[in-house]
């Protein structure tokens, strides 16, 4: 190798060699960045049916991916200590290598159930003996090929961080196409295929990037080095704001993710807009001239923070684009201010792996603190607002102020309003219910007063932070909810518990969505006694209710005996009030705080009353109902979703199959497909053509909201007319066939974006 240097020691690399360098170089990362980001909707698709589709897996794959980002990306920087330059050229291909023998993707034998508890640290380790190690040797490359990039003596050399900017578009089009291309196009195994084959054209190009570095003129590698011990090292408190900044947009991109994908539903398509805009971030921010301004992205970044304020304020989650738009704009924005600011503060070549290990290393504590911390710390979702104030103080410190004199009295004013506005919340009285009534406007203002001092009077961070906090607060203790029981917290979702003025009505709400509730009182004042009506989506005149009627008559006009039923999904125990005596009712569910919620006669009285003995089986349905007995269930009731979002593996071709294996002879399956965003009678309809299955379907709205008796979309399925009974002769059913040239959802195949369109199409 000496010899060979030596020999060329006195040569410039060629313009051609230039050339060369900069495509391969180029590719490889851009390939290996497709390939790191393609991989994680991917793979979570395939996780999700192991934990009921809840939202929160991919939270917690978020952690996954992140703290091995953090792990590959230390391995490059230790890695390039090495002077040799053989050496981590050998070590990184056999590590490729030693990766691609893992593939194709798949679960790791021996974890088909989760346990009964600890559902994150399962899914950690699921995902390591899963895809650890090829999702390690890929997280490696960017750093490593930048810094191999930087001794090959190409004149771009210097400054290597265009690259970054390649790398984040092959991350930006891997993301914004899997929703929009590959997953409406390909199978689950098809996408696997591909990706494992993409790999090995990755390990060909890194290879390819091996060969020029090691075919570079000695004297490029000197310059290199010469360089760079020219330039100062970056200060600690320097690496440290690199952490934070990294660390604020990382945790705001997993709880704007997990607050959007609850009201929608879990699913690659809302996973993958964030985590496209974030990605695209980073594309704007190190390019030689960036395309939004940073000083614009910091005019810009108070009025996001005081838009999410108001959204939060708001609400908005009725309306589809407001939710997902909204949001993410205001995300764009903030996260552009932050990584601009890493952008602006980044140091030279020689210190370039370091610089990727700070990123990294505050992207996984963002990720750790909002997927993981958070959820087991706080009963509400408390890190959204809490990483929207930590945001103002990514901003660059102020030398000086507009008006110093005038805001000195800034804090003593601002302690004022906190006193004026905080303390009511503390006792009851006109003045709370009228901060109650207009805390939109209080909260939207204090907003818009943040703003106003950033932008007019070159206010200082802090003093932006502490204004957003108090406006934060303001909305927590003036809830939209009138008089908040309790707000639960779990693995699968925020439920909270809330009465009604008078406490008419104990409404469960999960998310955005009421999920069931039970009637307290009378109109006149006078307590409910006796035994609860069923009401929301179970009223015995909405379509569940009448569908359990119809099965029920067409049961006892046969034999006489009684029905046996299967219902997925407790809610607020309503159904259990829906049984007649020597019925037999079993119960699934996959989260235990919703059946202990529902069990609690201080929220609601059902299963206290219907179904004292009352022993759900916990764990995803897919799994726990498959194990049931073949052909026992006269009726089969599935009502599983977490707020709007909904697990899409209880609405395939296989799971129909397994329901349908289920069901007695006459029995049929009873499908709630209320969703405010998504289409989904068309494929409940497909799922059971597919399964010889013929369906109804039934959509109509009670007109009796102000009762908690709401509109219910229910298709019921069956093998034969007859097996339905008077609902089939019914005006308010309709008999429904496929949608001709609608694709089947499978385990392997589902269409979100489809379903959302047809909802907005359909304009409901």
């Amino acid at each position: 190798m000496t010899s060979v240097a030596s020999s060329v020691a006195v040569e410039r690399p060629s313009a051609a060699r230039n050339g060369l360098v900069l495509v391969v170089y180029t590719a490889a990362i851009f390939v290996s960045a497709l390939l790191l980001f393609s991989v994680q909707p991917l793979f979570t698709k395939m996780v999700l049916p192991r934990l009921g589709g809840s939202p929160a897996v991919w939270s917690v794959a978020m952690v996954f991916f992140q703290t091995l980002l953090l792990a590959g990306y230390a391995y490059a920087h230790l890695l390039m200590q090495i002077r040799n330059r053989i050496v981590p050229v050998l070590v990184h291909l056999l590590l490729l290598v030693a990766a691609i023998l893992t593939l194709p993707l798949a679960i790791a034998s021996g974890w088909g159930e989760p346990p009964a508890s600890g559902y994150a640290v399962w899914l950690l380790s699921l995902f390591v003996v899963s895809i650890g190690l090829p999702f390690f040797a890929l997280a490696a490359n960017n750093p490593l090929l930048q810094a191999w990039f930087v001794r090959t003596g190409h004149p771009a050399a210097p400054d290597p961080y265009f690259l970054y900017a390649s790398s984040n578009i092959g991350s930006f089009l891997a993301l914004l196409s899997y929703p929009l291309l590959v997953e409406p196009l390909f199978t689950l195994r098809t996408q696997n295929l591909i990706w494992t084959t993409g790999y090995g054209v990755l390990i060909l190009l890194i290879a390819g990037c091996g060969v020029l570095l090691l075919r570079s003129p000695a004297l490029a590698i000197a310059d290199a080095q010469s360089e760079a011990t020219t330039s100062p090292a970056p200060s600690w408190l320097l690496r440290a704001r690199w952490i934070f900044l990294a660390a604020v947009p990382s945790g705001l991109l997993i709880a704007v993710t997990a607050h959007i994908s609850t009201d929608v539903a879990a699913a690659p398509l809302l996973w993958v807009l964030p985590l496209s805009l974030y990605l695209l971030t980073w594309v704007l921010v190190f390019q030689s001239r960036p395309l939004l301004p940073h000083k614009w992205m910091l005019m810009l970044q108070p009025v996001a923070i005081a838009g999410i304020v108001l959204l939060l304020a708001f609400g908005g989650e009725q309306n589809l684009l407001l939710t997902l738009g909204g949001h993410q704009l205001c995300f764009f924005v903030i996260a552009m201010a932050c990584h601009g600011e890493l952008a602006r503060t980044r140091p030279a070549a020689k210190y370039l792996t370091g610089f990727y290990v700070a990123l990294s290393f505050g992207g996984m504590v963002g990720g750790l603190f909002a997927g993981l911390i958070a959820p087991f710390s706080f009963s509400w979702v408390a890190e959204y607002p809490i990483l929207l104030a930590l945001a103002a103080i990514c901003r660059p410190a102020k030398d000086s102020e507009r008006w110093p004199r005038q805001m000195r009295w800034y804090w003593i004013v601002l302690a004022a309003i906190a006193l004026a506005l905080i303390v009511p919340a503390q006792s009851s009285g006109k003045l709370t219910e009228t901060l109650q009534d207009h805390r939109v406007w209080v909260a939207g203002s204090l907003g818009a007063l943040a703003a106003l001092l950033a932008l007019a009077l070159n206010a200082n961070r802090w003093k932006i932070f502490a204004t957003i906090a108090l406006a934060l607060v303001l909305i927590r203790l003036y809830p939209a909810d009138d008089g908040r029981v309790e707000t639960v917290r779990s693995f699968f979702g925020v439920h909270k518990i809330v009465m009604t003025p008078g406490g008419q009505y104990h409404v469960l709400m999960h998310g955005t969505t009421i999920h069931g509730a039970e009637k307290y009182f009378n109109d006149d004042g006078t307590p409910v006694t006796g035994r609860p009506e069923p009401i929301t989506y179970y009223h015995k005149d909405g379509g569940i209710g009448r569908a359990i009627t119809a099965i029920r008559e067409r049961k006892e006009a046969n034999n006489g005996a009684p029905l046996k039923v299967a219902v997925i999904g407790v809610g607020a125990g309503t159904l259990t009030c829906a049984a007649e005596p020597g019925e037999s009712w079993k119960f699934f569910d996959i989260d235990q705080t919703m059946v202990d919620t529902a069990s609690d006669p201080k929220y609601f009285s059902y299963i206290q009353k219907c179904a004292p003995d009352l022993k759900p089986v916990i764990g995803d349905a897919r799994l726990t109902f498959a194990k049931e007995p073949d052909g026992i269930y006269d009726l089969i009731i599935v009502d599983a979703y977490s707020s709007d979002a909904i697990p899409i593996h209880l609405a395939t071709q296989e799971a129909m199959a397994i329901y349908k294996s289920k069901l007695a002879p006459q029995g049929a399956v009873v499908m709630h497909v209320s969703n405010r965003h998504l289409e989904l009678e068309s494929v409940v309809v497909g799922i059971a053509d597919e399964n010889d299955l013929k369906s109804w379907v039934y959509n109509e709205d009670s007109g009796r909201d102000s009762e908690y008796i709401f509109a219910t979309d229910v298709v019921v399925s069956a093998r034969e007319e007859a097996d339905v009974g008077s609902l089939a002769s019914s005006d308010k059913w309709t008999e429904t066939e496929p949608t001709e040239g609608q694709r089947v959802w499978t385990d392997d195949y589902s269409n979100i974006l489809g379903a959302v369109y047809r909802r907005l199409r359909d304009g409901e």
